[in-house]
């Protein structure tokens, strides 16, 4: 009998990620025809930095090669104790597109990247905001002229891809790609099917007027993480929000190193997650649970039914999986995860679940 309960229970779950994968063929047959001579707002690019004055010599001047007809460079100094503000000045006595906004630690808002971001935004020049971090570099020098070019009378919201960088012969490097790659497809297909629900911080943009109507970051101010997720939770609809794709389009960051550094960084990200709204809780919870008992129970229904039936059912779900994530991994340039899929979802699976212990034991830091 028990036996019979679970083998309908694997067929449910199975049928569940099917159509999971199904809904993701919003993203991944997804094609863009806007052009980018269709809009070209002047754009204030914002990067909050905080002991980043390495990283800072490599991405400035890539921004200020940025083919695009009007643009200012807003770059925050959040409080950082290195030579930040000599590089930026150093910057800034060469280019009149470049300002900065010196921020100095606020007892109310101590270490709080959320307060830092919104000085940036109201030193903005213009109304058109475009963000990244201070350790990506943009793919190519039209990055600013693809991401604004999403923007429209109503299209206020623009979520971008943030790629990892590539790296041969590292376990790691292809863990955290195909981890990217997943959540990409994952908030790319919701908000094209008009329920947006989180971003990256590293390739967002969005308006001041979309800004402001939500009062900025004040409903979570207090929570460290969260300046681009949390926003979209509050300001993001089907009506303002669409995605931009193109290659050049993406940010380019270096991958985590090492598994210690890549779970300290999915700690901080995951656990924003609970404060997202009811209904996107729900069904990425129903995602990884359904997900979960696949592989769980998987290996016993082969044992347990008759091999042409077991092998049907697991059959249609790689066969579904393989469509939607290898379609993706061809758009987002990251084709090489599709080979290793099997493997890098289950273990995918098993980080997650220890991501859970463990922010279930303590709360992770802030981000810097």
């Amino acid at each position: 009998m028990i036996f019979t309960v679970l083998f309908y229970f694997f067929v449910a779950v199975t049928v569940i990620q099917i159509l999971y994968y199904i809904s993701f063929f919003s993203f991944a047959f997804y094609s863009s025809k806007k052009k980018m001579e269709d809009i070209t707002p002047d754009i204030s690019i914002i990067v909050c930095a905080k002991n980043e004055e390495q990283n800072l010599q490599r991405l400035i001047p890539l921004l200020l090669k940025q083919k695009h007809p009007k643009f200012e460079l807003v770059i925050i100094n959040d409080a950082s104790t290195d030579n930040t503000l000599d590089v930026l000045d150093a910057f800034k006595g060469k280019d009149s597109r470049i300002k900065i906004v010196n921020v100095e630690n606020n007892e109310a808002f101590w270490g709080n990247k959320k307060y830092a971001l919104t000085l940036g935004i109201k030193a903005a020049k213009y109304n058109h905001l475009l963000f990244t971090d201070a350790d990506c570099v943009p793919s190519s020098d039209l990055w600013v002229q693809e991401m604004s070019a999403q923007f429209s009378s109503k299209k206020t919201i623009i979520l971008g891809y943030g790629k990892y960088r590539s790296k041969r012969f590292s376990p790691v490097n292809l863990l955290v790609r195909y981890e990217t790659l997943i959540t990409a497809v994952q908030y790319f297909s919701y908000a094209r099917l008009g329920s947006p629900y989180m971003a990256v911080g590293r390739n967002l943009a969005y308006t001041k007027d979309e800004f402001f109507k939500v009062k900025g970051f004040i409903n979570h101010m207090q929570i460290r993480s969260g300046d681009d997720d949390l926003f979209i939770k509050d300001a993001a609809d089907r009506n303002n929000t669409t995605i931009s794709i193109h290659p050049n389009s993406f940010t380019i960051s270096e991958a985590p190193k090492s598994f210690i550094e890549w779970f300290r960084q999915k700690r901080r990200h995951i656990s924003t997650s609970s404060h997202y709204k009811f209904k996107h809780q729900f069904f990425l919870t129903l995602f990884f649970l359904t997900k979960l008992s696949f592989w769980v129970l998987a290996p016993f229904i082969v044992f347990w039914e008759p091999i042409e039936i077991s092998l049907a059912i697991i059959g249609s779900y790689f066969i579904f999986n393989y469509i939607t994530i290898g379609v993706s991994s061809k758009k987002l340039n990251e084709t090489q995860v599709s080979y290793f899929l099997p493997f890098l979802e289950l273990f995918l699976v098993l980080f997650q679940i220890t991501i859970f212990i463990a922010n279930t034991i303590s709360k992770p830091t802030h981000w810097k």
